[in-house]
């Protein structure tokens, strides 16, 4: 008999945020800050004057998953929250998270336990 292989479900994985600065600007939009350092970010920024940091405004459904993002929540739990708080937001709703958090971790904004 084969071996069967079991998948986790990704809407059970835990996100926490990685390191990253962040505020909530008075319209409850997420802004997140982000360091540009690294050789060719040096270059750029001393001979093309590029800032050493970028600011990265979320939308209100970003904002609202990045604030849910506590370490204990599943993305499961975060996609109810998000269903809950932002109308119109059930549409598509995980499939539309799971593409969000691929994203977010892709450029290492956060890591699941």
């Amino acid at each position: 008999m084969g071996r069967t292989n079991r998948k986790d479900n990704y809407l059970d994985r835990v996100p926490e945020i990685n390191d990253k600065k962040w505020n909530v600007l008075e319209d409850g939009i997420v802004e997140v800050v982000v360091e540009n350092k690294g050789f060719y970010n040096t270059i750029a920024q001393k001979f093309f004057h590029r800032p050493r940091f970028s600011f990265i405004k979320l939308d209100k459904y970003g904002s609202c998953v990045w604030q849910a993002i506590d370490g204990e929540r599943t993305v499961y739990d975060i996609g109810r929250i998000l269903e809950k708080e932002q109308e119109g937001a059930s549409d598509k709703l995980y499939e539309r998270l799971v593409t969000f958090f691929g994203i977010l971790e892709n450029n290492k904004y956060i890591r699941f336990k």
